[in-house]
């Protein structure tokens, strides 16, 4: 019911004014910002899918620059493994060539000058770093070198020459999320990419009559392994080999001491994590000691990498020794070009999967797009339709108040 008064009907014409003008102001705001939502109370169920969708959409967005850049260190990768390849090529050429037996021995040391070059190029790969400034080759610790160089004194040569090689990253694998929960690991371990042969390591402590006293832990490449108190040590060797693990284990019949032998080419690589469960048995040093460095020094090692073969090659050639060039030294080179070949094809096929993980993303990105597009968007024919009929009304309304209130200052002049 409405009090009938002398400012009724400028009451109402001022509130629909009013009421024109909010309409009005907010269909110009939706054409300025190109979404028809202001605020949640303009559509509170398509406000709630929109959130989710512009959510997902830069989750989408930011698991397409995961997997490019996955993608390119790939690439990089491949391109300094295949380099190494190929000069493993050329040192199995030379080893051949030397293990006829019709060179003398200056002429093999003239060859052992180009494989000490050689062996250079291959630790200069190894080291490569990428575009982003990370090590390729050192797992986690991308911030420093992969392998470290120690010269010394070898037979038959005149100046120091590289000795041994040692590798200084680790074996930790990075997980990039690519997908919804869906991770790509990142596995370029330098141990791994660049060795020759299956490592093993013989253990000479008896070990029959020991026992864990505490429950601890301790990892085998990267992979925990839980040992509870009153475990043997039969009872240990069956939980590596029922691991993640690349290894086998077992007990020497003679010795009594823990045997691991690896099922593919790489390196060992042992740290206690919880107790000393590995330092008891041997197996390592002193806890404080980082892998590789820390095999206990009566723990037999056999099996090394590329770079050992390489070495091996060179000391034999400088030596003059044909014989060990065309037993051990080759057969090892035809193991690292194998297991190099195996690495790179794995490196292929992460790139192949990286590259499917892009594409699927843009698929992605480009329909939630389009949910974003249906919710958020406003109809640019729809508003401006509604901006000029709104435009209309109002002109309308003013024009009718003008004739209501026609009365000027003149009328109450006499």
């Amino acid at each position: 019911m409405h009090r009938i008064s002398s400012q009724l009907n400028n009451s109402d014409t001022q509130f629909h004014l009013r009421n024109q003008e909010v309409k009005l102001n907010q269909i110009n705001k939706q054409i300025g910002t190109q979404s028809r939502i202001g605020s949640l109370r303009d559509d509170p169920l398509a406000a709630g899918h929109l959130v989710r969708y512009e959510s997902y959409l830069n989750r989408v967005n930011q698991f397409e620059k995961n997997a490019q850049t996955l993608a390119d260190r790939f690439q990089y990768s491949e391109g300094y493994m295949n380099q190494n390849l190929q000069i493993m090529h050329r040192i199995r050429e030379l080893a051949v060539t030397g293990a006829n037996g019709t060179y003398t021995t200056d002429d093999l040391k003239n060859m052992a000058v180009e494989v000490n070059e050689l062996l250079k190029e291959l630790v200069q790969n190894a080291n490569a770093i990428g575009a982003d400034g990370n090590a390729l080759f050192a797992g986690t610790r991308t911030k420093s070198s992969a392998f470290d160089v120690v010269l010394g004194n070898v037979e038959g040569a005149d100046d120091a020459l590289i000795e041994s090689v040692i590798y200084k990253g680790n074996v930790d694998i990075n997980k990039i999320e690519v997908d919804e929960n869906a991770y790509l690991d990142v596995d370029t371990a330098g141990n791994k990419a660049f060795w020759a042969e299956r490592q093993q390591l013989r253990g000479q402590r008896d070990l029959s009559a020991w026992s864990a006293l505490e429950d601890s832990s301790f990892k085998i490449d990267g992979k925990v392994i839980n040992i509870k108190a009153g475990d043997n040590i039969y009872a240990l060797a069956s939980k590596i080999n029922s691991s993640e693990a690349s290894v086998k284990a077992e007990i020497d019949s003679v010795s009594g001491g823990l045997n691991i032998s690896t099922t593919d080419a790489h390196q060992v690589w042992l740290e206690d994590v919880e107790g000393t469960v590995l330092n008891e048995i041997g197996m390592i040093k002193d806890s404080g000691i980082l892998p590789p460095s820390n095999i206990a020094d009566n723990v037999k090692v056999s099996g090394g990498s590329l770079f050992d073969t390489v070495i091996s090659l060179r000391n034999a050639m400088l030596t003059g020794n044909t014989e060990e060039i065309g037993s051990r030294v080759l057969g090892s080179i035809d193991q690292g070009l194998g297991n190099l070949t195996t690495r790179i094809a794995k490196n292929g096929s992460d790139f192949e999967r990286a590259m499917n993980n892009i594409e699927r993303s843009k698929t992605n990105s480009l329909n939630t797009t389009q949910l974003v597009s249906r919710e958020g968007d406003v109809d640019f024919t729809k508003a401006i339709t509604d901006l000029k009929m709104m435009d209309y009304v109002n002109q309308a309304t003013m024009s009718q108040a003008g004739k209501m209130y026609s009365s000027t200052l003149l009328d109450y002049m006499r």
